[in-house]
């Protein structure tokens, strides 16, 4: 789990993970905090290890993952919560050896017209293959490391990590689903929302440097 100043959630959000069934280890990246994050999860009971890392999403992670012990590799965001069966929904997906990774159908919430029309515009994303990492990207060890961990840049680096398993192998949705805060599309409103969501997107696969995107990505959130 990345995090950086997540103070008011950062409790919660080990809480749920502490909650779920199954054998594994809960490691929190943090890139920073400066609002006590990094303590709040130091004395959590849920959190086995916490670390500081390079700030940085993409950085964080890969942080994490080299202190990662297990054969599967999860990526959650503090402010998004795993549905109660998702270790074993994640270990019947890669039974079957073709599937590298993937992700879960993704809900926010708040309900309401802006939090519908984000799930339906990830699900049409989905089906062509995009996944963000809001969704909880999980992904074989060897499938990460084989694709050199997460791109070292400051936005879409969830984008290349989804391409990266669908490359290696099969990335599969799981039903889930995963519930994701709507909070920083909620305070840009709808209009503004769905449209730099989808420029961000095109402009970045149109060649578009990260570093540029980024700046209209903090615009934003």
């Amino acid at each position: 789990m990345p995090t950086l100043d997540e103070a008011a959630i950062i409790g919660p959000s080990l809480d749920a993970l502490g909650d779920l069934p199954g054998r594994f280890e809960i490691i929190v990246a943090d890139g920073g905090s400066g609002d006590g994050t990094r303590e709040i999860a130091a004395r959590h009971p849920a959190a086995g290890t916490v670390i500081d890392a390079p700030r940085g999403r993409g950085r964080q992670m890969n942080a994490g993952a080299a202190r990662a012990a297990g054969d599967v590799l999860l990526f959650v965001h503090a402010d998004t919560r795993l549905p109660r069966d998702a270790g074993a929904a994640i270990t019947r997906a890669l039974s079957e050896p073709d599937v590298s990774g993937g992700n879960f159908r993704l809900v926010f919430d708040g309900g309401g017209m802006l939090s519908r029309m984000l799930g339906v515009i990830y699900a049409v994303q989905r089906r062509s293959g995009v996944f963000y990492g809001d969704s909880a990207i999980f992904v074989r060890e060897e499938v990460f490391r084989g694709l050199g961990g997460y791109p070292d840049q400051p936005v879409m680096e969830d984008f290349e990590m989804a391409r990266g398993i669908a490359r290696l192998g099969r990335a599969v949705c799981l039903d889930g689903p995963a519930i994701t805060s709507s909070r920083r599309w909620r305070r840009s409103g709808i209009v503004r929302t769905v449209t730099s969501w989808l420029l961000i997107r095109w402009l970045y696969q149109l060649g578009v440097a990260p570093e540029r995107l980024a700046r209209l990505y903090r615009v934003v959130r």
